[in-house]
């Protein structure tokens, strides 16, 4: 439940208030939504909806707001995702449970660790040697923090994170459940019929506002950092190898993978599993597809797609035309049939 004015919102939001400055107590999708309820449209496919809707108020973009019946709260906005998403975050400051600062009696910290008397520490966490925590930082329960590492003030590490040695953690950085920073990266050199292992003697920097989903691993490098840059997302089980370098802002989402020594560009978005080849440079501002395998370097700005990876218009021509080959196949059959008793009825013979 939340306890806001409508005005509220848009005063927070940077949006403008059309209509009462209703009271709202909760939020709601635009379907489900009853009296006292805030939704939204933002989605352009669901503005059917908005006559029908039964939300005190309604966060929509100019364009909607003739579909709106008369005398309805409307919170008027460009960005209506956005201006949701900060409400949302107010609503989850007030039903969040506060962590009390203190190292519960379980954990296990190196007495030469520093840990910020505002840090909390949960039951069971190892903070190694030469570890230290930053102010109002939450470690929760069986975090493993590794020899030298550095975490910033006001992050976050859920439970069963593993941050390996050397390794640094900038402000304000989330890593959830099951994530491992800093692991080994996978490199080998051929000994005869044998793989003899390549020590990796690098480390791992995540930047200030970074998030790392549930089970990522992001390795550390053969020699030098593995870069995750500021305010870059990870969404779960993605793989970052050694020496690759992530820019700013930028999303990888569920099940990519980048090999190693690849630079990534500032505000890429890469799609569900996607897979980049290593040694290769993704510029500024990509958009990749879904499921696209990247074995070139990609210019700034391009929106690719497909396997290999080329510039989207083209790769669904190309899908477009693999999905008639059956078609073909079966119209060329016909014509080298038809062919061969046109040949016959004239006696032509072909030689052997």
């Amino acid at each position: 439940m939340i306890r806001v004015r409508a005005g509220q919102v848009a005063a927070l939001t940077g949006s403008e208030l059309r209509g009462p400055d209703v009271d709202l107590s909760n939020l709601a999708g635009l379907r489900e939504a009853q009296p006292g309820d805030l939704a939204v449209l933002h989605n352009p496919r669901y503005a059917k909806f908005l006559g029908e809707t039964r939300a005190s108020a309604v966060i929509v973009r100019p364009e909607h707001v003739a579909d709106s019946p008369a005398g309805r709260t409307l919170i008027v906005t460009d960005n209506p995702y956005l201006c949701w998403a900060k409400v949302i975050a107010l609503y989850a400051e007030t039903i969040r449970v506060k962590p009390v600062p203190g190292v519960h009696p379980t954990a296990v910290v190196d007495p030469t660790a520093t840990v910020d008397p505002t840090c909390t520490v949960g039951a069971h966490a190892v903070i190694d040697a030469g570890a230290a925590i930053g102010p109002h930082t939450v470690v929760c329960p069986l975090v493993y923090v590794g020899r030298n590492s550095t975490i910033g003030r006001d992050g976050l590490v859920y439970s069963n994170v593993a941050i390996r040695e050397n390794c640094t953690i900038g402000d304000r950085v989330i890593i959830h459940c099951g994530s491992v920073i800093g692991g080994d990266g996978f490199g080998y050199a051929q000994d005869g019929a044998r793989q003899f292992k390549i020590p990796q003697v690098g480390t791992v920097v995540l930047e200030d506002d970074v998030e790392v989903g549930c089970a990522c691993t992001i390795d550390r490098g053969v020699f030098g950092p593995t870069t995750i840059r500021r305010g870059t997302k990870l969404d779960n089980q993605v793989q970052v190898a050694h020496n690759v370098t992530v820019g700013e802002d930028t999303l990888l989402i569920a099940q990519s993978a980048i090999a190693g020594s690849t630079t990534v560009g500032d505000r890429v978005v890469m799609s569900g599993q996607v897979g980049v080849h290593g040694h290769i440079r993704i510029g500024n501002d990509v958009k990749i597809g879904a499921q696209a395998g990247i074995t070139k370097s990609v210019p700034d700005g391009m929106n690719v797609s497909g396997y290999p990876a080329m510039d989207h218009i083209k790769a669904r021509r190309r899908e477009a035309a693999a999905m008639m080959l059956p078609e073909y196949i079966n119209k060329i059959n016909r014509m080298e049939r038809r062919i061969a008793e046109l040949e016959a009825k004239l006696g032509i013979k072909h030689d052997a």
